[in-house]
């Protein structure tokens, strides 16, 4: 192979890559989603904890039922956070054995095919979880009751 073949072939894997650099950006985005709403539901329930404490037998129930959803709702975040970095060490993967499999000179056609797959997947978990925890939000969502 000369210089220039290895050029072109070179380039025209970069040019592959191009999808799953934007899907990684899509994957990082979805993390600052999923952190904000982490964020928020952590701040939330350490406020609840610090009063629930001081609170009376029908307010204490009240506050401690919250807690339990906003700990699902913790737990349901994370495990989205999870699947998302792992979408992205899976994109990441691809375009590794994209690059390994011009440079080597070897058909990586499979395992790449398997790495996207498991990619989109994981990806695909996320978003469920994410609607998910977005449901259990709103409804359990009490706008004006006492």
């Amino acid at each position: 192979m000369d210089i220039a073949s290895d050029v072109t072939s070179i380039a025209h894997v970069i040019q592959l890559s191009i999808a799953p650099v934007f899907l990684l950006t899509a994957v990082g985005a979805m993390l600052g989603v999923l952190s904000n709403r982490l964020s928020r539901a952590v701040d939330r329930a350490r406020a609840l904890e610090g009063r629930v404490k001081m609170a009376a037998g029908d307010e204490q129930s009240l506050m401690r039922r919250q807690l339990s959803v906003l700990s699902r709702r913790i737990h349901m975040i994370y495990r989205a956070m999870v699947l998302c970095a792992l979408c992205a060490l899976l994109i990441c993967s691809v375009i590794v054995a994209l690059f390994a499999s011009t440079l080597a000179g070897t058909v990586l056609a499979v395992p790449i095919a398997v790495l996207f797959v498991a990619a989109m997947l994981a990806f695909i978990g996320a978003l469920l979880l994410f609607l998910r925890e977005v449901h259990l939000a709103i409804t359990t969502l009490q706008i004006g009751t006492p």
